[in-house]
C-alpha cells in the first residue's frame, strides 16, 4: 500500500510534462482548427488527471481506519481503574484525617489559648503537623489559616516568642510547598 503511494506520487510529477500522443498540435503552417470533442477529451496521463487521481488517492489512504469503526465503551471497569480508585479513597480518608487534626488545633489556638505558653504549643504543634504531614492537607489553605492566627494576634496579646512561634510555622509550610535543597553554588542568583 506504501509502495503504491509512493509510485503516485514519483510518478504525477514526471507524468504531467510528457505530451501525450493523443494530444495534437498546432502547427503555424498547417493552421488547423480542431473541434471541439477532440479539446474537450482529455487524453488518460494528463496533468489534470493525475493530480486528480493522486488526490484521491492520497485522500483514501490518509484517513484511518480506526475513523471508519464504531467506539466502543467498557461496560465494567478494569482492575487498574478499580486499583487506582481504592488510592485515592485511602488517600482521601488520609487527608480528611489530617485536616480534623489541623481543625482541631487550630480551633484549640483560637478559642482555648489564652497564655504565651499555650499559644506557643499550639503553634509548635501546627509546625509539627505540617512537617509531619509534608505541607498543608487538602482543604485547609495556607491563606486562610494564616487570617486565622493573625485574627488571634489582632485581639491583643501577641507576645514576642509567640510571634517567633509563627514565623516558624510560616517558614515550615514555605519550606514544605517548595523544598528547594539542592544550592546552585555558580548561580549567584
Amino acid at each position: 500500500m506504501k509502495s503504491s503511494l509512493v509510485f503516485l506520487l514519483a510518478a504525477a510529477p514526471a507524468m504531467a510534462f510528457v505530451p501525450s500522443p493523443a494530444s495534437a498540435t498546432i502547427t503555424a503552417q498547417s493552421h488547423t482548427i480542431l473541434s471541439a470533442t477532440q479539446l474537450d477529451r482529455e487524453p488518460p496521463t494528463s496533468r489534470r488527471t493525475m493530480l486528480t487521481t493522486s488526490l484521491a488517492t492520497l485522500t483514501a489512504l490518509s484517513v484511518p481506519p480506526a475513523a471508519f469503526s464504531l467506539d466502543t465503551y467498557l461496560t465494567e471497569p478494569t482492575d487498574e481503574f478499580k486499583e487506582s480508585e481504592r488510592q485515592r479513597m485511602e488517600f482521601r480518608k488520609q487527608q480528611l484525617a489530617l485536616k480534623g487534626e489541623f481543625v482541631k488545633a487550630l480551633a484549640r489556638f483560637t478559642t482555648e489559648s489564652k497564655t504565651e505558653d499555650e499559644l506557643i504549643r499550639d503553634l509548635t504543634d501546627l509546625k509539627g503537623l505540617v512537617t509531619q504531614t509534608g505541607g498543608l492537607p487538602q482543604g485547609i489553605k495556607k491563606e486562610e489559616m494564616y487570617k486565622v492566627i493573625r485574627g488571634v494576634k489582632a485581639r491583643g496579646f501577641w507576645p514576642t516568642n509567640v510571634e517567633i512561634s509563627y514565623q516558624k510555622l510560616k517558614s515550615e509550610v514555605a519550606y514544605q510547598q517548595s523544598p528547594n535543597t539542592e544550592k546552585d553554588i555558580e548561580n549567584p542568583l
